[in-house]
C-alpha cells in the first residue's frame, strides 16, 4: 500500500516531538542572558568573572552585596557596570560623617506655592542603589538603611513608601582600619547577603585594564543594556522556583547548628542567615543551569554569606564546615525524579 494522505514513508516524522519543561526551558535562557551580562560588564571589570557572577547570583536571589576592598580596586565601578548591563535604574549616595538620615530616604518639606507638604523622595528610591563607602557614615544615618533593605520600604513622618522592584543595596566598604570610618552595627551586616572582595588584578589582567580606561572613550560608557529590568525580574521570580531536596535543607540546617555550637562568634549565624544561604543556593544552581540544588552550591556559597557573620577568612568558613560535614565534602544528592512543576500565576 502507497502512503496516503494521512501518512508518510518517513518513520521519524510520525514520532512527536519531546515535550521539555518550561522551568527547564526557562533556566537555559535566564543562563544565557547571565552570560550575556557577565561579558557586558568585563569590558570595565577585567580578570573577576567570578567576582561578576557572584554578585549577579546574590541579586538574583533578592540578596544585597557588601563589597571590602581597598580603594581604587573598582568597587564603585562594577556597580556602575552591572546597572548599565541590567539596564534598570541607578542611583548613589556618597556616604560621609556629615551624612543626614533624610539625604538618603527623603523628606516632606512644604511648598509654598502649592500650600501643602510634600514628600521629596531621596536616592534611595531607585533600582540598584549604590552606597558608597558606607562605613564613613555615622551610625544614626547606616540605620536609614535597615528598613528598606529588609522590608522594601521607607517610612518618614508615620507614611510608608514602597520601593520599585526590583530594588538592591550594593554598598562598598574600606577596611575598618583606615581613618574615619564607623563600624557597622551587627544588625546591618546580616542584612546583606554576601560580602565580597575585588582584590588586586593579575598583571596581565592590569595591563588590559590600562588599555581598557587609557583609551579616548570611557570603558564604562561603552557598556549598553543586554537584558530589561523586567527580564531581570524574571531571575528573581524564578529562584524560588529551584528544588531544593530535604536532604540539602537538612545539610544547610546541619551546618548552621554546627557553627553556632563553635566559638562565642559563631551566635550570628541567624536563621536569617540560614535562609540566605539556601537562596544563595538556589540562584547559583539556577544561573549555572540547573533546576534542581545540590550539596556543592551552598558549599561553594558558605565563604561569600557566613564569613562577615563570623568574621573569619573564606578558608576558615570551609574549615569548619568540613570539620562538621553532615555531607562529605563534594557530595551532591539526586535531582528530583520529576520536574518541578510551575506554580500558578509565575508569568511562565
Amino acid at each position: 500500500m502507497s502512503p496516503g494522505i494521512y501518512r508518510t514513508a518517513d518513520p521519524e516524522a510520525q514520532v512527536a516531538p519531546p515535550v521539555r519543561d518550561p522551568l527547564r526551558l526557562c533556566v537555559e535562557r535566564i543562563r544565557g542572558e547571565m552570560l550575556e551580562v557577565v561579558q557586558a560588564v568585563e569590558q570595565v571589570i577585567i580578570g573577576k568573572r567570578s567576582v561578576v557572577e557572584r554578585v549577579l547570583t546574590a541579586m538574583a536571589a533578592r540578596g544585597h552585596v557588601l563589597l571590602v576592598d581597598v580603594p581604587g580596586v573598582g568597587k564603585t565601578q562594577l556597580c556602575k557596570a552591572i546597572a548599565a548591563a541590567v539596564g534598570v535604574r541607578f542611583g548613589r549616595v556618597q556616604f560621609t560623617p556629615d551624612l543626614l538620615p533624610m539625604d538618603v530616604t527623603g523628606a516632606t518639606i512644604y511648598e509654598a506655592n502649592a500650600r501643602q507638604f510634600v514628600f521629596r523622595q531621596g536616592p534611595v528610591f531607585t533600582n540598584l542603589l549604590l552606597a558608597d563607602e558606607i562605613n564613613r557614615a555615622t551610625p544614626k544615618t547606616q540605620s536609614a538603611l535597615l528598613e528598606v533593605m529588609e522590608e522594601r520600604t521607607v517610612t518618614v513622618d508615620g507614611t510608608t513608601h514602597r520601593m520599585a522592584d526590583p530594588f538592591q543595596v550594593l554598598a562598598t566598604m574600606n577596611p575598618l582600619d583606615h581613618e574615619g570610618t564607623f563600624a557597622l552595627p551587627a544588625a546591618q551586616i546580616d542584612r546583606f547577603m554576601v560580602m565580597l572582595e575585588i582584590g588586586y588584578p593579575a598583571p596581565e589582567d592590569e595591563v588590559r585594564v590600562l588599555d581598557a580606561h587609557l583609551a579616548p572613550d570611557p570603558a564604562l560608557a561603552s557598556v549598553r543594556a543586554v537584558i530589561t529590568g523586567e527580564s531581570f525580574l524574571e531571575w528573581q521570580r524564578t529562584v524560588p522556583l529551584i528544588h531544593a531536596s530535604p536532604e540539602v535543607k537538612r545539610a544547610a540546617v546541619a551546618y548552621v547548628n554546627g557553627l553556632r555550637q563553635g566559638p562565642a562568634a559563631a551566635h550570628a549565624v541567624s536563621p536569617r542567615a540560614t535562609l540566605a544561604w539556601m537562596r544563595a543556593a538556589q540562584a547559583r544552581a539556577m544561573l549555572s543551569g540547573r533546576e534542581f540544588v545540590t550539596v556543592q552550591d551552598l558549599l561553594d556559597m558558605a565563604p561569600d554569606v557566613l564569613r562577615h557573620r563570623l568574621w573569619i577568612s573564606p578558608a576558615e568558613v570551609r574549615d569548619r564546615l568540613r570539620a562538621i560535614a553532615p555531607f562529605r565534602m563534594g557530595e551532591t544528592p539526586k535531582p528530583p525524579a520529576q520536574p518541578v512543576p510551575i506554580v500558578a500565576g509565575s508569568g511562565r
